[in-house]
């Protein structure tokens, strides 16, 4: 009998087992069920039909067809500052353009003045080399200091120290002085 009173616990053990999973899996669905019906629609409504927004109210329309209409207005004031820029950058490079035109002009007329300049003093020169050394003495001699200082400096050295020699004392000086320091001003560094 023992052997029969055993098996009977254990069956006892495994109905109890079983009802307390049962109960647990009607309070799971119960539980469920619950969400279910509150998420479903009503049965009486009907759920083809569209749902409706209520309109904004009337200021919050307003203000918003306002600030469109502010917004529209800067949109259009920017297009016409880029509109004014883009004119303003194609004068600005067109007259960059002729500027640097200009320039280019100004930059070969000066070249071709100081060629011409340039070639005049060293046609000058040269007929001062060989004019004879007393000649050209009387000549430097009622020159400014500087100026035949100038000639003298871009003569050869021989054609110079014969006009020199032929020179007044004072104004032998003057311009030796003026040739010696010619140059005295200029940076070391």
């Amino acid at each position: 009998m023992s052997a029969r009173r055993g098996r009977r616990a254990g069956r006892g053990t495994l109905i109890i087992l079983a009802l307390l999973l049962a109960c647990s899996a009607a309070l799971r669905i119960g539980a469920g069920v619950g969400v279910a019906l509150a998420r479903a629609p009503d049965a009486g409504a009907d759920a083809d039909a569209p749902l409706v927004c209520p309109s904004p109210p009337l200021a919050l329309a307003e203000a918003l067809l306002a600030r469109e209409n502010q917004v529209r207005v800067q949109e259009d004031a920017l297009a016409q500052r880029v509109a004014a820029l883009a004119l303003a950058d194609a004068a600005i490079t067109r007259r960059m353009a002729a500027l640097e035109s200009a320039e280019a002009d100004l930059a070969a007329t000066l070249a071709m003045a100081d060629g011409a300049a340039e070639a005049d003093l060293a046609r000058l020169t040269a007929v001062y080399e060989t004019m004879k050394p007393k000649d050209a003495a009387n000549l430097f001699a009622a020159m400014d200091p500087e100026f035949a200082a100038g000639f003298l400096g871009r003569m050869r050295p021989d054609a110079a120290a014969a006009v020199l020699s032929g020179l007044p004392a004072e104004a032998a000086y003057a311009i030796s002085a003026l040739l010696a320091g010619r140059n005295t001003a200029v940076p070391t560094e």
